[in-house]
């Protein structure tokens, strides 16, 4: 992915300064998840978030999502002010922007066939049962999981095959835009090459945008058009993924980027060593921003 052009034309994803602040119970002083985090996605493409556990990566996901709140900054979806929309505004906003959560074995209910959780969403918006039983067999099929699986449970399946039910459940309603929360990361290392290559194809499809959440500069690498990082809740590079991924000019970038593992040993060795001598203080003083 990363050797493709990124798509071109107005942004349909706008986070601007954007802010997450939380209040804690015995502190009078907020804790600041994200500070003046600036990003857009245009349709069709990919803009991979990345950084370490704890670095904020996901608050902004959920900000966009509406489930955490937005303190400062704006966050602009086809047009349109985002940042404290009400419940109607999100149900409605529902069928253009969708998630694919990490864990495939907490995301899906168990109590429900595979076939009843894609049409949940559908019956929601109110189609039909019998377009709803059609559209979920075209899911099926577009995640390449068998028809008869629309009569099983959740826990019959393998955890790859659990994430493909939770992406054929975001893409029921033909949203615009997903956000991909670590979908890979409960999974070994050959499924998460198959989950990734699903979801080129399908972006391939449909022409849906990705904002992509991960702590593996790898992964990021293999699916993005556009690669943001951030560090204690600030971007501190972002540009082409090429470019962020190979030639990182942050410090912060280049220690994630020496954190990924390869299969040569002596070559591990000397990451680990180059990675130690980068010091990790004051790692996100400057913002470096690439061609974007």
């Amino acid at each position: 992915m990363s050797t493709e052009s990124p798509p071109t034309g107005e942004p349909l994803l706008i986070v601007e300064d954007l802010d997450v602040e939380y209040r804690a119970k015995r502190s009078r002083t907020p804790f600041r998840a994200v500070e003046g985090a600036n990003l857009q996605i245009r349709p069709g493409e990919t803009l991979g978030l990345v950084g370490e556990s704890g670095s904020g990566k996901t608050t902004i996901g959920r900000a966009i999502l509406g489930l955490a709140p937005v303190s400062k900054g704006r966050i602009v979806f086809a047009g349109a002010d985002i940042s404290h929309a009400n419940r109607r505004a999100r149900q409605a906003l529902s069928r253009d922007l969708q998630v694919v959560f990490q864990d495939p074995y907490s995301s899906l209910n168990p109590s429900m066939t595979v076939g009843d959780i894609l049409a949940e969403p559908l019956a929601t918006a109110g189609t039909d049962r019998r377009r709803a039983r059609a559209r979920v067999a075209e899911l099926l099929d577009q995640v390449g999981l068998p028809a008869d699986t629309a009569s099983r449970l959740p826990r019959e399946f393998s955890g790859g095959q659990r994430q493909r039910v939770a992406i054929a459940r975001a893409l029921a309603l033909d949203p615009r835009l997903i956000v991909c929360d670590e979908p890979v990361s409960a999974l070994d290392l050959s499924t998460q090459a198959r989950i990734l290559d699903l979801l080129l194809r399908i972006q391939l499809e449909t022409g849906v945008s990705y904002l992509f959440v991960s702590h593996d500069l790898d992964v990021v690498r293999h699916i993005s058009h556009r690669v943001a990082v951030i560090y204690r809740g600030r971007i501190v590079e972002q540009g082409d993924a090429d470019q962020v991924t190979e030639n990182p000019e942050h410090p912060y970038t280049r220690r994630l980027l020496m954190a990924s593992p390869v299969i040569d040993p002596d070559r591990q060795a000397e990451r680990r060593r180059a990675r130690r001598a980068l010091a990790p203080t004051a790692t996100a003083t400057a913002t470096t921003t690439t061609t974007n």
